[in-house]
């Protein structure tokens, strides 16, 4: 997934003007009088032209102050507020395009554009653009006397625009309310206003969208993907395939040929293989186990080619589904804030699958890629998060959770204490790299069992982490490391672990990790993954690492990938997409002294995290 670095889109509109004679005199005054009493000196700050008093001046002030539209589904716009002000204080409070030689052909381009906001994957109605459309001819014919319905439809055009490219830059919906725990942005890098202003002095609207849409390869694809996928949905009939057991090479199905007509037409098999069987006698030959298998590649299933139960049910998710689920992909892609260049690190979740970037805005092929698994979807689900690499530990200490301590581990040390050896236990006062072992007796386990005392696993075969943990202090405690249990990479879906990432290549992680770091060759990491001791790694250099979940993913050749909504959070944000509130921008940005919530944990990065899943 790389970008195209995006240079600041439009600059600010200033609409200050020089201060009047009267205005410094009236500051000269108060400076002779700040120096005489010694008060700290007052700024001298322009004065703002009052509001219009007459004319359409006033109604579009008016209308603006009152954040209220009429003319439009949805009538309020107080989070569109600050940029319809921008706007219309720039043009000196008169329309911004009624009163052009060109206005027929910008407003038509306009309300064209917010037609077509399906191509980005956003809804059209949203926009009122059918209803402006209408609205226009009579808009035309206005005389200059019509001062409230001339602002009436300027403003709603303006702010219909304002709202589509708004929703195109940030999205519909804020992450953090649906618990996506992504970094909000520093500070406004794009001027809406601004560019607007610029396009229709140009005489050019269409292209606004491509200077506000997210600048990500991931999504140009699947953009051109969303494409594609419409026009398969409205002629590929639905696939419905009753499969009893699995059908190999060489066995028999009476819907072969549907199968075979529906995987010609969607691009599984090519068109010129599409030959005819005799009706009475259809088998599956390896054409179609070739078709079949292609396409579990590309749906998160084992691509073995043969035709059973769970292959049959995603042939025969309707195709209108893949459209939505490229929709929601395209606007999760619009929550993340800028990315920069260098190294990176994704986990998509419903994927089960990380990648490796040395540049992530670069349209590059991963170096690395790998299976993982997650958390469990009905208990311990992994979390999204943006955060920074920091540290690896080798041969790292299994942290055990309290829950696990109490319900479990206690029980067993009672009828047992033999267990706390055999299993490499130890029990310490706290998770720290200086604790010390504390010895087993009655006190101990009551303690224990009242969480005053912590039980750990220590570093070896039996460790659930493995051989080494790759941490990035968030406030979910979860981090990436090596497991054991190689055979569950194996399995097509993986979400068994505890939240945290278990990874299939934990020596090729750290090999990228620590690429830069000269000491720290091959064989030094091996020897590392093999020692007595726990060893903490500093990276000199953070990376970037985000946990993600899309179901709809573009790969490297442009192929669309389709997975399970293992956690539900589709059905989620297509709720919270019915509503059609305006996004607010105080849930976009870091507020002043308010910390962005994927750095909200405030542990210090020399502190052993706490983190206990697995």
């Amino acid at each position: 997934m790389g970008l195209n670095r995006v240079a600041p889109a439009g600059r600010p509109l200033s609409t200050l003007k020089a201060p009047s004679s009267s205005s410094k005199r009236h500051y000269l005054a108060r400076l002779l009088l700040c120096f005489s009493l010694g008060w700290p000196l007052p700024p001298l700050h322009a004065q703002e032209a009052p509001p219009p008093q007459t004319g359409i001046g006033k109604e579009i002030f008016t209308l603006i102050e009152s954040k209220q539209h009429p003319d439009l589904v949805q009538t309020g716009f107080a989070s569109r507020a600050e940029d319809m002000q921008t706007l219309y204080k720039a043009a000196n409070y008169e329309p911004v395009w009624l009163n052009r030689n060109d206005a027929e052909v910008l407003i038509a381009e306009t309300l064209d554009l917010l037609s077509n906001a399906a191509s980005e994957g956003l809804n059209p109605q949203h926009y009122d653009a059918g209803k402006l459309k209408e609205m226009l001819p009579a808009a035309l014919q206005l005389p200059p006397v019509a001062a409230r319905k001339r602002a009436m439809f300027d403003t709603a055009v303006s702010l219909s625009l304002l709202r589509y490219l708004h929703d195109l830059h940030y999205g519909r919906v804020s992450p953090q309310g649906i618990n996506f725990n992504l970094k909000l942005r520093e500070k406004k890098l794009i001027d809406l206003p601004a560019l607007i202003l610029a396009a229709r002095d140009r005489g050019r609207i269409a292209p606004l969208p491509a200077e506000v849409e997210p600048k990500l390869d991931q999504y140009r694809k699947l953009k051109q993907a969303l494409t594609h996928y419409r026009e398969l949905a409205a002629r590929v009939a639905p696939l419905k395939l009753d499969v009893a057991r699995s059908v190999h090479i060489g066995d028999k199905h009476p819907q072969l040929e549907e199968l075979r007509r529906f995987l010609v037409q969607t691009g599984e098999i090519q068109a010129g293989a599409d030959k005819v069987q005799t009706p009475a006698s259809p088998v599956y030959d390896k054409e179609l186990s070739e078709g079949v298998r292609h396409f579990q590649a590309h749906h998160g299933l084992t691509a073995d080619g043969v035709l059973g139960r769970g292959t049959a049910a995603a042939l025969g998710v309707p195709l209108s589904e893949r459209v939505t689920q490229i929709e929601l992909a395209l606007e999760r892609l619009r929550w993340l804030p800028e990315i920069g260049g260098g190294p990176y690190i994704l986990v998509n979740i419903p994927a089960f699958q990380m990648w490796v970037y040395d540049d992530i805005s670069k349209n590059e092929p991963s170096p690395l890629s790998m299976r993982v698994v997650v958390g469990q979807a009905m208990k311990t689900q992994t979390p999204v998060l943006m955060a920074e690499m920091r540290f690896i530990d080798f041969m790292p200490y299994w942290n055990v959770p309290y829950s696990i301590t109490k319900n479990e581990i206690v029980p067993k040390l009672i009828a047992n204490p033999a267990y706390l050896h055999s299993e490499n236990l130890e029990i310490v006062a706290a998770f720290s790299d200086q604790a010390k072992p504390v010895p087993l007796n009655v006190d101990s386990l009551l303690m224990l069992k009242q969480g005053l005392l912590k039980i750990r696993q220590r570093p070896g075969k039996k460790n659930p982490l493995g051989k080494v943990k790759f941490m990035f202090p968030n406030k979910d405690d979860v981090y990436l490391h090596d497991t054991p249990s190689k055979s569950l990479f194996n399995r097509s879906t993986r979400d068994f672990s505890h939240g945290c990432v278990r990874i299939e290549k934990p020596q090729e992680l750290a090999e990228f990790a620590l690429r830069n770091q000269p000491e720290w060759t091959k064989e030094n990491i091996q020897l590392a993954m093999q020692a007595p001791k726990m060893q903490r790694v500093m990276l000199k250099r953070s990376i970037p690492i985000l946990f993600f979940y899309t179901t709809s993913f573009a790969e490297q050749n442009g192929e669309v990938a389709f997975y399970r909504d293992i956690y539900g959070h589709d059905t989620v944000l297509l709720e919270a997409l019915k509503n059609s509130s305006d996004l607010s921008d105080q849930l976009l940005f870091v507020s002043q002294g308010t910390a962005s919530p994927a750095h909200s944990n405030g542990r210090r990065l020399s502190e052993p995290a706490g983190s206990v899943g697995i």
